[in-house]
């Protein structure tokens, strides 16, 4: 079935999103993914729901300290393209690249398209370096719908990335998802994979370059990962082709750094394509190198215990950035 992209979309694609030109091409390409926790400024006015606007940070100074030890970590983790999870709007991205850039000497560009969380108002969005080429989110087809198989993501965002080198070129398309949380949410973050799924696989008997990566939230862990479970469902493991199977690269960590979430939870992942896992000789051409979970970047002094309801009650210096750590694969290019 052919890609379908809502007219509203491709409207939000050009009026938000700067489309840098092509750089020359880094040895290595770093992505990540992090979920920000409520990355929610003290400006209250733009917030529909009591519940955005009672976990938005509480002032001015306390939405500046965020913004600065946010922007900290994320220099030292140095990525080419960070997938951000729970922020709130464009605004912050905005707020997060300038202090990357006058704080820390990073040039980074913001890719955000609207969500539809009505509820929490959470959404999801791109800091990137390098030449974005294509920005969009996608929804079901009124057949699909119907079917009951599938359940819309509110909170996504698909972005192709591009690398020159020369005359040859290479590109990675990434899907940054935040899928629906807790038990409660299982059938929904189930139907939820296979809408993934159906999405990518166009892309996969392509063979083009695919990331899937985000919260997924789910209560597996990698280790446990059967064909039916979330993560099963997007790497597809029930396929006999090789060709259409994503690789779960979570399994590549030491199992005793695998967490990902202070209560212990393997939340956060990042999914590859066949492509991508293996070095195909080819010039120019993106293949897995490592892949890191750097809760050192998140936990300041003791690890906190609990975030919700009581996030700025703690001391600063002891305040950890969030609930989630950060999680890096690097991409030889050559």
């Amino acid at each position: 079935m052919p890609r379908r992209i809502h007219p509203v979309f491709l409207i939000a694609l050009f009026l938000n999103a700067p489309f840098i030109a092509a750089q020359d091409a880094p040895s290595s390409i770093r992505i990540a993914t992090w979920n920000l926790e409520w990355f929610y400024d003290h400006d209250t006015s733009d917030n529909k729901t009591d519940l955005s606007k009672k976990l938005s940070a509480p002032s001015e100074s306390e939405w500046h300290w965020r913004v600065k030890v946010t922007a900290e970590a994320i220099a030292k983790l140095n990525p080419t393209i960070l997938a951000l999870q729970e922020i709130e709007n464009e605004k912050v991205l905005n707020d997060l690249s300038k202090e990357l850039r006058t704080k820390h000497d990073l040039e980074f560009q913001v890719a955000f398209v609207q969500g539809r969380d009505t509820y929490t108002e959470q959404d999801v969005g791109y800091l990137y370096r390098g030449e974005l080429v294509d920005l969009s989110r996608k929804s079901q087809t009124k057949e699909m719908y119907n079917s009951k198989k599938y359940y819309n993501l509110s909170k996504h965002a698909f972005a192709t990335f591009r690398w020159q080198n020369g005359d040859k070129s290479t590109s990675i398309t990434l899907l940054n998802v935040h899928l629906r949380a807790s038990a409660r949410g299982a059938d929904a973050r189930s139907r939820q994979c296979q809408l993934i799924q159906h999405w990518i696989r166009p892309m996969l008997k392509e063979g083009q370059n695919v990331i899937v990566l985000g919260d997924i939230n789910t209560a597996v862990p990698c280790d446990k990962t059967s064909p039916n479970s979330d993560a099963g469902v997007i790497c597809n493991l029930a396929s006999s082709l090789s060709q259409l199977v994503l690789f779960d690269l979570h399994a590549k960590i030491a199992a005793e750094d695998r967490a990902t979430h202070l209560t212990g939870r393997q939340f956060d992942r990042i999914f590859i394509s066949t492509t991508l896992m293996f070095d195909s000789r080819q010039q120019f051409d993106p293949s897995f190198k490592s892949i890191q979970n750097r809760k050192d970047l998140c936990v300041r002094n003791m690890p906190d215990k609990d975030h919700y309801d009581i996030y700025f009650k703690i001391p600063q210096e002891e305040r950890d950035i969030s609930d989630h750590y950060p999680v890096v694969v690097t991409f030889d290019l050559k």
